[in-house]
């Protein structure tokens, strides 16, 4: 960087922040002091800057004197898609990672990021307010602030200024000459754009999809195609995104490429002269009501759950996925990763297209870097070449001690393999002062992480309130939720161990690595005396059969999907104490119990093969009698009727084997559907599993007749 202001330097932070937008450059300024003398000297700042739209993240009356708009940190959702230039960030109300790598995005060339904080050296010990809503705020030093103070010391593009002190700061002024930079459409924003055009105009069933870093103009892109779609004769074209927040970007470009074509315009509404339409409709509504449309643009799509992914795929011809790669609501790469197996079964003809070049900022903005230097947006997982079992060491790990790049390396592992991974997590990571961390590597290589938690241990009182519904603790996610919902207060009162995460390198899947990280965790359950280790995941055939390998028995399933992947979560534990064994067998017995009785009023979506799956893993509750069997029989191979027959069924279906036998069976779909959820004739119908009652019930006495006559064998 070169330091020398330009000749001009009569108002030194109006000239340094023309140099920038000049540049396409953007920066981070940290006043660092005291609170009171940190937000005077915001105020001051913002008088000398020149006049611009923005945000002042904290609390409302910190904002009031400023011309910025007051928000907090929670409902920073609403602003992405947006553009700013001026971005106060009152790091003394609180900093959740997500909020503060996200809301960084909409800032401009020659915008400013304005970062309250106390002095670099205190960052290590500062008691975060944003701690309390994870758990935090009970260690005295975070890791993960103390990280981010050396990354911040040591970039020379970030302009750090003493609160109180009123001369201009050391400007690290933008290398080289000014070229004037212009935002505008780049030859690389205008082969998306032809590419989603084609896709509008072209055959059905050949989906898009699009990864981008944000500041790509992916959004602007969507706009300016829709735009083209409609003029070229498509009558609708519908955008969904998690916020009708997230698509101003879309209607404005959208409007502008339309221009005198328009007959009106609103934020989620745009209609042509000819009556073409461009409507926005959250995910939810579209899926409800779903309206008629040509094209379908789905923008911050890793955000959304991926059964909404699916289901939008499906319902219209054309669909358009935009997503941000590295992403603050969810990682574009997850996302991939996670529906590419979706893509590839129902639509094997889609496409993917990435964009690189940044439109809203130069290729080489400051900010850009020091934001993805402090939260890892672009850390990535290695890949080790051959190796055999033998090259691979599984140890106990500390990520808070390691290398950038070793660090990198791991939390690029957690984001290539999960749905979901935020920079909130790379702080949970660092700072938990229960977390425990286990690393394979090969020749130093990292290959594979589990990442896990201690929970539990709760007073016998504590835990029986927490059973009852009446507490409810930060943390003990698992140890809690066994507790409550599995109905035994011993689940609070042993010592757990939960695994959080677990990830291994695409090439050293299937070679025993994960099933290795997972008994080294077990192993040290033993050692230490704790009583169970346990997880909890968004319920998949996959993992199920994973986990079951590792030792693992089904305890519980969620009553409601997860927020995150549209799954409902499936809980598991092994018992490594006699205590743990005897809660591991009591959970997984009375679950079992009442698991059959829940399945129609909380689970009758759920996929025949993970239901299957479920119940071959949970112990046999049902022994058929003499009755039972003249019933089946009566069923099977005479006419007793389906609904006097089904309770019987239902107990079938509870007993030693059957799980087992009707995974292989060409109609067990019919029979999940059927018996185990309850869905009428006219649902199965609809959904192709029968051609009506009359065919259903004939293929269910069938399967009912082969079971009786297999029943030795199960």
């Amino acid at each position: 960087m070169d330091t020398q202001p330009p000749d001009d330097t009569g108002v030194p932070w109006q000239n340094f922040v023309t140099a920038l937008a000049d540049h396409g450059h953007r920066r981070l300024v940290v006043i660092e002091g005291e609170q009171s003398a940190a937000l005077r000297h915001a105020g001051q700042l913002l008088r000398q800057l020149p006049p611009g739209d923005g945000l002042w993240v904290g609390h409302e009356a910190d904002a009031c004197e400023t011309a910025l708009t007051p928000v907090s940190a929670k409902h920073y959702p609403r602003f992405l898609g947006q553009e700013l230039s001026i971005l106060v960030w009152d790091g003394w109300a609180g900093t959740p990672p997500d909020a503060f790598a996200a809301l960084s995005g909409t800032l401009r060339a020659g915008g400013v990021l304005i970062w309250l904080m106390p002095p670099l050296a205190q960052w290590p010990g500062f008691a975060d307010p944003d701690y309390a809503r994870t758990g935090l705020d009970q260690g005295g030093h975070h890791a993960f602030l103390a990280r981010l103070a050396v990354l911040v010391g040591d970039d020379d593009s970030v302009v750090r200024v003493c609160a109180g002190d009123n001369r201009p700061p050391e400007f690290a002024w933008p290398a080289g000459a000014a070229r004037q930079f212009q935002t505008g459409t780049t030859q690389e924003q205008q082969g998306l754009i032809g590419e989603i055009v084609r896709l509008g105009q072209g055959r059905r069933r050949r989906p898009l999809v699009i990864t981008a870093d944000r500041g790509r103009g992916k959004s602007a892109a969507l706009g300016m195609a829709a735009a083209r779609l409609l003029a070229a004769g498509r009558q609708r074209v519908l955008v969904t995104a998690p916020s009708a927040d997230n698509i101003a970007a879309v209607f404005h470009h959208a409007g502008l490429e339309l221009a005198g074509a328009l007959a009106s315009q609103t934020s989620t509404c745009l209609t042509t002269a000819d009556g073409q339409e461009l409507r926005f409709l959250g995910p939810q509504e579209l899926l409800t009501q779903r309206p008629e449309a040509e094209v379908v643009m789905v923008d911050e799509a890793a955000a959304l759950p991926a059964p909404w992914l699916k289901a939008i795929l499906l319902g219209w011809p054309r669909v358009v996925f935009a997503s941000t790669v590295h992403g603050y609501e969810g990682t574009g790469r997850g996302f991939a990763l996670r529906f590419r197996q979706v893509l590839d079964r129902e639509t094997p003809h889609w496409r993917a297209v990435s964009v690189r070049e940044p439109v809203r900022w130069a290729e080489n903005d400051p900010l850009e870097r020091l934001i993805g230097r402090l939260f890892l947006l672009s850390a990535d997982a290695p890949e080790p070449g051959s190796f055999v079992e033998g090259d691979v060491r599984v140890e106990r790990w500390q990520p808070a001690q390691a290398s950038e790049q070793i660090l990198a390396e791991a939390f690029g592992l957690l984001v290539n393999a999960h749905y979901r991974t935020t920079p909130a997590d790379l702080r949970q990571w660092l700072d938990d002062p229960s977390a425990i961390t286990w690393r394979a590597t090969v020749r130093g290589t990292t290959i594979g992480v589990l990442w896990a938690s201690a929970e539990g241990g709760l007073p016998v009182a504590l835990a029986d309130e927490v059973a009852a519904g009446k507490r409810r603790l930060r943390g003990h996610l698992l140890a809690q939720s066994l507790a409550n919902h599995g109905g035994v207060p011993a689940a609070a009162t042993l010592n757990t161990l939960r695994v959080v995460r677990i990830a291994v390198t695409e090439s050293a899947r299937g070679l025993g690595v994960g099933r290795r990280l997972v008994q080294a965790a077990i192993e040290d359950c033993v050692q230490t005396g704790k009583d169970a280790v346990g997880t909890s995941f968004g319920g998949e055939p996959g993992l199920l059969s994973f986990w079951q390998r590792c030792g693992l028995r089904v305890v519980r399933v969620g009553l409601r999907q997860e927020a995150s992947t549209g799954e409902f979560p499936l809980q598991m534990l092994l018992g490594t104490s006699g205590p743990g064994q005897e809660l591991q067998e009591k959970l997984s017995r009375r679950f079992a119990k009442h698991w059959h009785w829940l399945i129609p009023g909380h689970w009758k979506r759920l996929q025949p093969d993970l239901l299957l799956a479920i119940n071959e893993a949970l112990p046999a509750t049902a022994t058929l009698d003499e009755d039972d069997r003249l019933d089946l029989a009566g069923f099977a191979f005479g006419f007793r009727g389906y609904e006097l027959a089904r309770p019987v069924l239902l107990a079938l279906s509870a007993s030693q084997g059957v799980a087992r036998y009707l995974k292989r069976h060409a109609d067990a779909g019919l029979w999940c559907r059927a018996v185990l959820q309850g869905w009428s004739w006219a649902q199965l119908r609809n959904e192709g599993y029968c051609l009506g009652q009359k065919d259903a019930e004939q293929r269910l006495r069938s399967l009912a007749g082969e079971l009786l006559n297999n029943a030795a064998e199960l």
